[in-house]
């Protein structure tokens, strides 16, 4: 703790580097304690409403402080690396994600949240290991890099190889399409998250909150991946959180198995149909029953999915996917 003339003593004429040292980045959770106790000294409470002087400081070291960080690139550390993070490519539920030079690294946005990351690292561990025997499936899932695992009052990090140039996520395709999607655009979405999804559950996993935002796709290449992995549980656990954004069946606050991954994907369906998909609409109505055990494994789905697009379609032909390049994808 410093006293109002310390901190007077510091900051009056100071430059950035002279109150928080050199560039090092390293330096981050020193220089953010040292500026909370600096701004605690000046602060009226301690100083008095009328104390010009240090309200001036304060001010000061707030500019200096802001300065300091604009300047300074924060470096996660492990074991296996050193990570430079640079500008903020997204913002989930639990964490953001931001681009670095090789990777993009999520980091929890609280520390109370850690066990959230950890339950992640687990999942996409549990993935891998099953890929390695079944490596068609890999590409529906992100690749774990790297985990940063930190001491009490930190916050934990993931390090992931990057899925940015050309995807997209599906919260960004219905934004780019707001009166719904032509039911052909949907249909290799479609097939390809209940592969995902179905992949997952050979694996023992459900994932829990198959939403718009955890769907990345790549519309040039017809790519999809299954992200957020940060609330999936072996089948038969209740999920560890719940998020208030997501909508869930009725079963979520008990066990879960994989039928609630089928209600969630089909949900997602209904909201990312234009109305007059009705064949489509259909089939994803029976599969968000309120009864899990009334909902259609996802495997077999595949298959129903399949005849019903051969019913409405023909036979499957590449169709080209674009986002109008007014959202600046």
């Amino acid at each position: 703790m410093f006293t109002r003339e310390e901190a007077l003593r510091l900051v009056e004429g100071a430059s950035a580097d002279d109150l928080f040292g050199p560039a090092e980045p390293d330096r981050h959770p020193e220089a953010r304690q040292r500026y909370r106790a600096l701004v605690t000294a000046l602060h009226p409470d301690h100083s008095g409403p009328h104390d010009t002087r240090a309200h001036a400081a304060s001010a000061d070291l707030t500019r200096l402080y802001d300065q300091w960080r604009r300047t300074r690139p924060v470096v996660l550390h492990t074991p296996r690396g050193s990570y430079t993070v640079g500008t903020r490519h997204a913002v989930g539920s639990v964490a953001n994600v931001y681009r670095t030079d090789r990777h993009v690294v999520k980091i929890v946005r609280n520390p109370a949240l850690n066990p959230l990351l950890h339950n992640e690292w687990a999942a996409l561990r549990t993935l891998r290991r099953f890929t390695d025997e079944h490596d068609w499936l890999r590409p529906y899932y992100p690749e774990l890099v790297d985990t940063g695992d930190v001491r009490r009052g930190e916050r934990a990090f993931t390090v992931l190889e990057p899925l940015v140039d050309g995807f997209v996520t599906l919260a960004d395709v219905r934004r780019a399409f707001p009166a719904g999607l032509d039911g052909r655009d949907w249909a290799w979405m479609h097939r390809r998250l209940l592969r995902a999804v179905a992949g997952a559950h050979r694996a023992g996993l459900v994932h829990g909150a198959i939403v718009a935002d955890n769907v990345l796709v790549h519309p040039a290449q017809h790519g999809v991946v299954l992200a957020g992995w940060s609330f999936a549980v072996e089948e038969g656990q209740p999920l560890p959180a719940t998020a208030k954004s997501i909508t869930y069946p009725p079963e979520v606050g008990g066990p879960v198995t994989a039928a609630t991954d089928v209600h969630m994907a089909h949900a997602l369906m209904l909201d990312m149909l234009a109305p007059n998909e009705k064949q489509q609409r259909a089939f994803a109505r029976g599969c968000t029953q309120d009864d899990p055990a009334r909902r259609p494994d996802a495997a077999a789905l595949l298959a129903e999915y399949d005849e019903l697009l051969e019913e409405l379609h023909g036979a499957r032909v590449f169709r080209p996917f674009a986002l109008p390049e007014t959202t600046g994808a």
